[in-house]
Protein backbone atom coordinates (compact mmCIF):
# COMPACT_ATOMS: atom_id res chain seq x y z
CA UNK A 1 0.00 0.00 0.00
CA UNK A 2 2.79 2.27 0.77
CA UNK A 3 3.79 2.00 -2.83
CA UNK A 4 0.46 3.29 -4.05
CA UNK A 5 0.63 6.37 -1.86
CA UNK A 6 3.94 7.43 -3.38
CA UNK A 7 2.56 7.36 -6.96
CA UNK A 8 0.64 10.66 -6.69
CA UNK A 9 3.65 12.26 -5.05
CA UNK A 10 5.88 11.30 -8.05
CA UNK A 11 3.35 12.59 -10.58
CA UNK A 12 3.57 16.17 -9.37
CA UNK A 13 7.32 16.62 -10.04
CA UNK A 14 6.97 15.01 -13.44
CA UNK A 15 4.11 17.32 -14.37
CA UNK A 16 6.14 20.32 -13.23
CA UNK A 17 9.14 19.16 -15.25
CA UNK A 18 6.99 19.25 -18.39
CA UNK A 19 6.24 22.92 -17.76
CA UNK A 20 9.73 24.29 -18.39
CA UNK A 21 10.11 27.89 -19.47
CA UNK A 22 11.38 28.40 -23.04
CA UNK A 23 15.10 28.81 -23.46
CA UNK A 24 16.42 32.33 -23.47
CA UNK A 25 19.06 31.43 -26.10
CA UNK A 26 18.49 32.88 -29.58
CA UNK A 27 17.90 30.35 -32.35
CA UNK A 28 20.97 29.13 -34.17
CA UNK A 29 21.76 31.23 -37.26
CA UNK A 30 20.99 29.69 -40.62
CA UNK A 31 24.07 28.12 -42.20
CA UNK A 32 25.81 30.36 -44.70
CA UNK A 33 26.03 28.64 -48.06
CA UNK A 34 29.05 29.75 -50.04
CA UNK A 35 29.21 28.80 -53.69
CA UNK A 36 32.16 26.66 -54.70
CA UNK A 37 35.01 28.62 -56.23
CA UNK A 38 34.77 29.04 -59.97
CA UNK A 39 36.88 26.61 -61.93
CA UNK A 40 40.05 28.28 -63.05
CA UNK A 41 40.13 28.67 -66.79
CA UNK A 42 43.54 27.95 -68.17
CA UNK A 43 44.90 30.77 -70.27
CA UNK A 44 45.33 29.94 -73.94
CA UNK A 45 48.75 28.50 -74.66
CA UNK A 46 51.39 30.82 -76.01
CA UNK A 47 51.82 29.88 -79.65
CA UNK A 48 55.39 30.52 -80.65
CA UNK A 49 57.84 28.76 -82.90
CA UNK A 50 56.84 26.31 -85.60
CA UNK A 51 53.05 25.92 -85.89
CA UNK A 52 53.49 22.16 -86.37
CA UNK A 53 54.62 21.99 -82.73
CA UNK A 54 51.67 23.95 -81.31
CA UNK A 55 49.35 21.97 -79.01
CA UNK A 56 46.08 20.78 -80.52
CA UNK A 57 42.92 22.60 -79.55
CA UNK A 58 41.11 20.48 -76.95
CA UNK A 59 38.38 18.34 -78.48
CA UNK A 60 37.55 15.58 -80.96
CA UNK A 61 36.13 15.33 -84.48
CA UNK A 62 32.67 13.76 -84.85
CA UNK A 63 31.11 12.77 -88.16
CA UNK A 64 27.35 13.01 -88.35
CA UNK A 65 24.53 13.10 -90.84
CA UNK A 66 22.11 16.02 -90.71
CA UNK A 67 19.21 15.16 -93.02
CA UNK A 68 20.73 14.84 -96.51
CA UNK A 69 23.88 16.75 -95.46
CA UNK A 70 26.91 15.51 -93.52
CA UNK A 71 29.19 17.29 -91.11
CA UNK A 72 32.50 16.87 -89.33
CA UNK A 73 32.28 18.80 -86.07
CA UNK A 74 35.20 19.55 -83.78
CA UNK A 75 34.61 20.40 -80.15
CA UNK A 76 34.66 19.31 -76.56
CA UNK A 77 32.11 19.04 -73.76
CA UNK A 78 32.04 22.82 -73.40
CA UNK A 79 31.80 24.12 -76.95
CA UNK A 80 31.73 23.41 -80.65
CA UNK A 81 34.95 24.90 -82.02
CA UNK A 82 34.37 24.41 -85.75
CA UNK A 83 32.37 22.38 -88.24
CA UNK A 84 32.89 21.41 -91.88
CA UNK A 85 29.49 20.87 -93.48
CA UNK A 86 28.63 19.47 -96.90
CA UNK A 87 25.53 21.31 -98.06
CA UNK A 88 24.24 21.00 -101.61
CA UNK A 89 27.55 20.39 -103.34
CA UNK A 90 29.56 23.01 -101.45
CA UNK A 91 31.34 22.89 -98.12
CA UNK A 92 31.03 25.41 -95.33
CA UNK A 93 33.68 25.73 -92.66
CA UNK A 94 31.87 27.34 -89.72
CA UNK A 95 33.78 28.87 -86.81
CA UNK A 96 31.37 30.06 -84.10
CA UNK A 97 33.99 31.99 -82.08
CA UNK A 98 35.48 33.92 -85.02
CA UNK A 99 34.37 37.22 -86.45
CA UNK A 100 33.98 37.77 -90.20
CA UNK A 101 37.22 38.93 -91.81
CA UNK A 102 40.36 37.25 -93.03
CA UNK A 103 41.20 33.72 -91.90
CA UNK A 104 44.66 32.20 -92.37
CA UNK A 105 44.65 28.46 -93.10
CA UNK A 106 47.86 26.46 -92.67
CA UNK A 107 48.43 22.88 -93.72
CA UNK A 108 51.65 20.95 -94.22
CA UNK A 109 51.61 21.95 -97.92
CA UNK A 110 49.68 25.25 -98.13
CA UNK A 111 49.38 28.53 -96.27
CA UNK A 112 46.68 30.85 -97.56
CA UNK A 113 44.24 33.53 -96.53
CA UNK A 114 40.51 33.39 -97.22
CA UNK A 115 37.70 35.83 -96.62
CA UNK A 116 35.25 34.71 -93.95
CA UNK A 117 31.69 36.01 -94.00
CA UNK A 118 29.09 36.05 -91.23
CA UNK A 119 27.61 32.59 -90.65
CA UNK A 120 23.80 32.39 -90.32
CA UNK A 121 24.18 30.58 -86.98
CA UNK A 122 26.69 33.14 -85.67
CA UNK A 123 30.44 33.43 -85.98
CA UNK A 124 32.24 33.24 -89.30
CA UNK A 125 32.19 30.88 -92.27
CA UNK A 126 34.22 30.11 -95.36
CA UNK A 127 32.39 28.53 -98.28
CA UNK A 128 34.41 26.18 -100.54
CA UNK A 129 33.49 24.57 -103.82
CA UNK A 130 33.75 20.79 -103.56
CA UNK A 131 36.69 20.81 -106.00
CA UNK A 132 38.80 23.32 -104.00
CA UNK A 133 42.35 21.94 -103.61
CA UNK A 134 42.63 23.52 -100.16
CA UNK A 135 40.17 20.92 -98.87
CA UNK A 136 42.53 18.14 -99.92
CA UNK A 137 45.41 19.96 -98.24
CA UNK A 138 43.38 20.05 -95.00
CA UNK A 139 42.40 16.37 -95.21
CA UNK A 140 45.92 15.17 -95.99
CA UNK A 141 47.92 17.58 -93.84
CA UNK A 142 50.54 15.84 -91.73
CA UNK A 143 48.91 15.56 -88.34
CA UNK A 144 47.26 18.97 -88.09
CA UNK A 145 46.08 22.12 -89.77
CA UNK A 146 45.57 25.59 -88.35
CA UNK A 147 42.85 28.24 -88.64
CA UNK A 148 43.71 31.75 -87.47
CA UNK A 149 41.41 34.76 -87.33
CA UNK A 150 42.97 37.68 -85.48
CA UNK A 151 43.97 36.45 -82.02
CA UNK A 152 41.74 33.35 -82.26
CA UNK A 153 43.55 30.19 -83.30
CA UNK A 154 42.39 26.60 -83.77
CA UNK A 155 44.99 23.83 -84.14
CA UNK A 156 43.01 20.89 -85.47
CA UNK A 157 44.01 17.27 -86.02
CA UNK A 158 43.72 16.02 -89.61
CA UNK A 159 41.48 13.07 -88.81
CA UNK A 160 39.46 10.99 -91.33
CA UNK A 161 36.18 12.78 -90.52
CA UNK A 162 37.38 15.82 -92.51
CA UNK A 163 38.15 13.75 -95.63
CA UNK A 164 34.89 11.83 -95.30
CA UNK A 165 32.77 15.01 -95.43
CA UNK A 166 34.80 16.31 -98.41
CA UNK A 167 34.22 13.04 -100.28
CA UNK A 168 30.50 13.19 -99.47
CA UNK A 169 30.30 16.46 -101.41
CA UNK A 170 32.21 15.28 -104.49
Amino acid sequence: MRCLRSVPSLAAPLALAACVAPSSRPPAPAPVVTPPPAAAVAPPPVLAGDWRDWPLTRGDWRYRRVGAATAAEYGDAVALHTALRCEGGSLRLVWPAAAPGTVTLRTSTVETRRAATAAPEGGAQIVFSAADALLDAMAFSRGRFVLQAGAATLVLPAWPEVGRVIEDCR
